[in-house]
C-alpha cells in the first residue's frame, strides 16, 4: 500500500443523501416560433440580401438548443436569398487549431450536414485596428471576407471579472470572432482590464465588420432557454447589460453557504470555459470576481468526452484523479493558460489513485476536528444542480431551507472494483 492510501486509509467519507434543490423553472418551450419571430424584428433577417455570404459564428459552449438556434437562424438566411457558412467562434479553443475548433462544433450537433451549410475553419486572423492603449484588433479572415456576420451566444455572469458586459454576443465578437490572437490580445494586459477591453474591442469590430445582428439567449438555473432576443448590431451594447443581470438573477447555485468538501463529478469546456463555473462553485481564477458559497476543500473526478481532454480548472481544485490526469491533452490545456495569461487552472491540482482517495482526501484537510461532521456536497457539474447529493451532516440544513426537498434516506457511496463512483 502506498504511502498516501496508508495517509488517507481510515479517514470516513459520510453518509449521502438525494436532494432537489428548487430554482425559478421558467422557460421558452416553443423556441423555433419565438427565433423565427425574432428574426423578423427591423434590423434583423431583412439586413441580409439575395446573394450575400453571411457568416454565422458559433462557439465552444455548452449552450442549450444552439444546434437548433444555428439551423432555425441558417435557414431564415437562406430564404431571405443568403449564402450562410458558419464560422467557428471560440478563441483558442479546440486546442487552438481550425480542425480542432470544427471537431468541437460537431460535438454540439453543429455539423455540416445537420445545418445544411458549409463549416469554414481557419485560425488565421487579419488587423482591424488597435485600442488607444495599444491592443491590437484582430478578426478570423474567413468570417472579414463575408458580407454579413450574425452571432449567437448565450449570455451570462462571467468566471474571472465583473463589468456591464461580461459573457455575451460582446465578448464573443471580441475574443470568439478574434480567435486564439485575438483572445490572446484581448487577455494581454490581464482580467483587471477585461471590463473595459471586451466593449472597446468588440465596438470596433462592430464598426468595421459587417455585422448585422446578434442572437442573444439566456438560460435559467435548470440549463434550458428562458429568454431569445435578436438584436440589430447598433442595440447589442446597450440591451446586453439588462440581459446579464436577468442572467445573473437565474444562476443556478448550490443553496448551502459553508461546504467542506464539493465534489464535482465532470469538468469541461463545454461546461464552463474554467472547466467548472467559479460562480457556482466560489472558486475564481482571479481576483477580480466574487460569489458563491465557502468551500473548504474542492474534489474533482473526471473530464467531459466534449472537452477532448482540456482540463482547463483542473487547477483550482484541490484533489484530482489519475483518471482525469490520464485524460488531460497538456497542450490543448495548457494554451488556455498562455491565451488568457491566467495559468493556475491549468496547473494540475493534488493526484489520487481513484475517487475513493481523492474524496478522503478533500475530507482528511478540510480543517475540521471530527472527520464524521463532515459536510459533503456531491454534484454532477456546474450546470445541472437541480438533483445533487449532500452528506447527512447537511440535513438539518436542507430540511430548514423552502427550496430544497429531501429525496431519499440516508446511504453509503458505492465505489467499484477500481475505486470509482459507480454512479
Amino acid at each position: 500500500m502506498s504511502i498516501l492510501r496508508t495517509v488517507l486509509e481510515e479517514v470516513p467519507i459520510p453518509q449521502m443523501v438525494r436532494i432537489r434543490q428548487k430554482f425559478d423553472a421558467a422557460k421558452i418551450d416553443n423556441l423555433e416560433e419565438v427565433l423565427q419571430q425574432e428574426l423578423q424584428k427591423p434590423g434583423a433577417i431583412e439586413r441580409i440580401k439575395p446573394g450575400q455570404q453571411v457568416a454565422v459564428a458559433v462557439g465552444s459552449r455548452g449552450v442549450a438548443n444552439i444546434a437548433l438556434f444555428t439551423k432555425i437562424t441558417i435557414d431564415a438566411i437562406k430564404q431571405a436569398g443568403g449564402h450562410p457558412f458558419i464560422v467557428p467562434c471560440m478563441g483558442s479553443h479546440g486546442g487552438a487549431t481550425a480542425e480542432g475548433q470544427k471537431e468541437v462544433l460537431h460535438h454540439l450537433g453543429v455539423t455540416e450536414e445537420a445545418m445544411g451549410a458549409p463549416i469554414r475553419s481557419s485560425m488565421e486572423v487579419v488587423k482591424l485596428d488597435e485600442l488607444p492603449n495599444g491592443l491590437p484588433v484582430y478578426v478570423d479572415k474567413i468570417a472579414s471576407t463575408a458580407d454579413a456576420i450574425v452571432v449567437i451566444n448565450r449570455v451570462k455572469p462571467h468566471t474571472a471579472f465583473r463589468g456591464r458586459i461580461e459573457s455575451g454576443i460582446m465578448k464573443m465578437i471580441a475574443i470568439g470572432l478574434g480567435k486564439q490572437k485575438g483572445a490572446e490580445a484581448c487577455h494581454q494586459l490581464g482580467f483587471k482590464y477585461m471590463a473595459e477591453n471586451v466593449p472597446a474591442m468588440a465596438s470596433i469590430m462592430i464598426q468595421k465588420l459587417p455585422i448585422v445582428f446578434g442572437v442573444a439567449l439566456v438560460e435559467n438555473a435548470y440549463d434550458q432557454t428562458c429568454r431569445i432576443e435578436v438584436l440589430p448590431s447598433e442595440q447589442i451594447e446597450a440591451r446586453e447589460p439588462a440581459l446579464l443581470e436577468e442572467a445573473k438573477a437565474r444562476l443556478p447555485k448550490i443553496l448551502f453557504e459553508q461546504i467542506d468538501v464539493l465534489v464535482i463529478d465532470y469538468i469541461g469546456k463545454n461546461i464552463s470555459g474554467d472547466g467548472m463555473d467559479p460562480n457556482i462553485t466560489g472558486r475564481y481564477p482571479t481576483p477580480y470576481a466574487h460569489g458563491g458559497p465557502d468551500v473548504s476543500k474542492m474534489v474533482v473526478l473526471d473530464l467531459t468526452p466534449e472537452t477532448k481532454g482540456n482540463a482547463n480548472g483542473v487547477g483550482t481544485a484541490d484533489f484530482t484523479t489519475q483518471r482525469l490526469v490520464d485524460k488531460m491533452d497538456r497542450a490543448a490545456t495548457f494554451v488556455n493558460g498562455l491565451t488568457s495569461t491566467v495559468c493556475a487552472p491549468t496547473k494540475i491540482s493534488t493526484t489520487l489513485d481513484n475517487d475513493f482517495y481523492a474524496i478522503k482526501a478533500g475530507v482528511k484537510t478540510c480543517n475540521i476536528l471530527d472527520y464524521t461532521k463532515c459536510k459533503l456536497v456531491r454534484i454532477q457539474d456546474t450546470l445541472h444542480l437541480g438533483e445533487i447529493e449532500i452528506s447527512v451532516n447537511l440535513l438539518d440544513e436542507a430540511r430548514n431551507h423552502p427550496d430544497i426537498e429531501v429525496l431519499t434516506e440516508p446511504y453509503d457511496l458505492q465505489f467499484d472494483s477500481e475505486g470509482n463512483l459507480t454512479k
